[in-house]
């Protein structure tokens, strides 16, 4: 189960058949009447009640379907209500209708007094029978318009043509095409596919033809097993608005996902609700599962027939061992894609206003790992300590002493100034700045709990003029 400390939904989003039911607006204005149209457009009938009505209230009530009787409200109109909508100026009128219906347990939902409501209103796009609906959970209802707004230039005018078509084909796919994987994936082929261009185009008939060309395909290869494949996907350094579209495409196809320590929650959410998850992650000293037997399951289960989702935080191919793993299925002769990732680098240097080149500092930039072996740490320390160069250390926190020693030792100035980025480009990202000379004690100081990179170079002293990211969790910064 998710930790505890997750934020959970304000609301249960439902959609509520309404047909034929009983529906109680209270009120006599252009929002009342606006709940009435929306009532009578969802199959249900309304009870109007209101002492004086405005003229689009009473216009209102010329629809059939809908009966206003004008005087005031009565705790007896509510019997036999499916849902209350009261819309009023009037504060006590709210109240009394909220209590009435409270008492009644019926849902009831008051015009802009969240604190009267036990159901809110979402902002909807109406594409029927497709409907999609936005809700802030009545903090903030512009927010919800303003984003309804934009969502509506991402669903095509008729898709709800689309849907009545694929519920008319519903029965002569399910005769031909497997229930399972296979039918999962004639939808998916179909959502994205010829068949739906043309339908979405108004032909129809091509649409019919197409599909009869798929389903003969489909008939003449039953028994077969589906073809699996993996894709090796970046995830990020932690920002969910970092992946790319095609990683999101790809994670909303995968029957499986392989996911490691690092990769959070805010990602994992994005991946396909019924999608099988696998944590394969490893951390220093504790390895969930040997890497060579990560790259046999991904074997195994595309071998099923499955399509299998290797997530990997940052870039898969910056000291993330994707090649190692695609060296493994290329053996097998298993179909994969790789998807690269920001990665931890160039994500957090970016959120904590530090530029990894820059022409007046660094002409290059050096990445490494910070791993140690037999507790030392064996780099090209020629290499890596060379002027107007950035050097990023990878994995580097808990060996942190040792390296900043190293460096010195190698001929390094203790004054190079230096920062730790700890959970770059997440709501707890913390930065501490210093030298090469005090940086390990600063971090010792603020207990990080990580992942972290180390950038070292005179462009942490640009941060002070070039920091943009406010985290939502705020913590204290050292060494600023």
């Amino acid at each position: 189960p998710p930790p505890l400390t997750r934020l959970l939904m304000s609301h249960l989003p439902v959609f509520l058949d309404i047909k034929d039911r009983v529906v109680l607006v209270v009120g006599g204005g252009e929002v009342a009447a606006r709940r009435c149209a929306t009532v009578l457009k969802a199959g249900g009938r309304v009870r109007a009640v209101f002492a004086d009505p405005e003229p689009v209230m009473r216009d209102a009530a010329t629809s059939d379907g809908v009966i206003l009787e004008e005087r005031g409200f009565a705790p007896a109109d509510l019997e036999g209500c499916t849902l209350v909508f009261v819309a009023s100026e009037d504060e006590d009128l709210n109240k009394r209708v909220s209590e009435a219906a409270k008492a009644a347990d019926i849902p009831v939902n008051v015009a802009d007094r969240f604190s009267l409501c036990t159901f809110i209103m979402p902002a909807i796009i109406d594409r029927a029978p497709i409907m999609v609906a936005v809700s802030s959970g009545g903090e903030a209802p512009i927010l919800s318009r303003v984003l309804r707004a934009r969502l509506e230039s991402f669903v095509p005018a008729g898709i709800g043509r689309l849907a009545n078509f694929a519920s008319t084909i519903r029965d002569r796919v399910q005769k031909v095409v497997a229930p399972g994987t296979l039918r999962r994936r004639f939808w998916e082929d179909f959502i994205d596919g010829p068949i739906a261009e043309y339908v979405l185009a108004g032909q129809e008939g091509a649409a019919l033809k197409a599909l009869d060309d798929v389903l003969s395909q489909a008939a003449n290869e039953t028994g077969k097993s589906p073809e699996g494949e993996v894709y090796l996907v970046g995830s990020g350094p932690g920002d969910p608005d970092l992946l790319t579209f095609r990683a999101l495409r790809l994670m909303q196809q995968a029957d499986v996902v392989l996911h490691d320590r690092l990769v959070p929650d805010g990602i994992l959410d994005l991946v396909r609700r019924d999608a099988e998850r696998v944590f394969v992650g490893k951390k220093p000293g504790d390895h969930v599962m040997r890497q060579e037997d990560i790259s046999q399951l991904m074997i195994k289960l595309a071998g099923q027939g499955k399509r299998v989702l290797r997530l990997k935080s940052g870039d898969p191919f910056v000291f993330g061992r994707g090649g190692e793993e695609i060296e493994a299925l290329a053996s097998e002769n298993i179909h994969f894609q790789v998807v690269p990732g920001v990665s931890a680098a160039n994500g957090c240097a970016s959120y904590a206003g530090i530029p990894l080149t820059h022409r007046d500092h660094a002409h290059s930039c050096v990445f490494v790992t910070g791993h140690m072996k037999d507790d030392t740490i064996e780099l090209n320390w020629q290499q890596i300590i060379q002027p107007r160069q950035t050097l990023v250390v990878y994995m580097g926190l808990n060996s942190l002493p040792s390296l900043m020693a190293k460096l010195i030792k190698h001929g390094a100035s203790p004054e190079m100034p230096a920062a730790i980025v700890d959970n770059g480009t997440r709501p707890e990202q913390q930065v501490i700045t210093g030298t090469i000379g005090d940086l390990a004690d600063k971090a010792a100081a603020a207990t990080l709990p990580g992942p972290a990179v180390i950038i070292i170079g005179s462009v942490v002293t640009l941060r002070e003029k070039l920091s943009w990211y406010r985290p939502a969790q705020t913590a204290p910064e050292m060494g600023e």
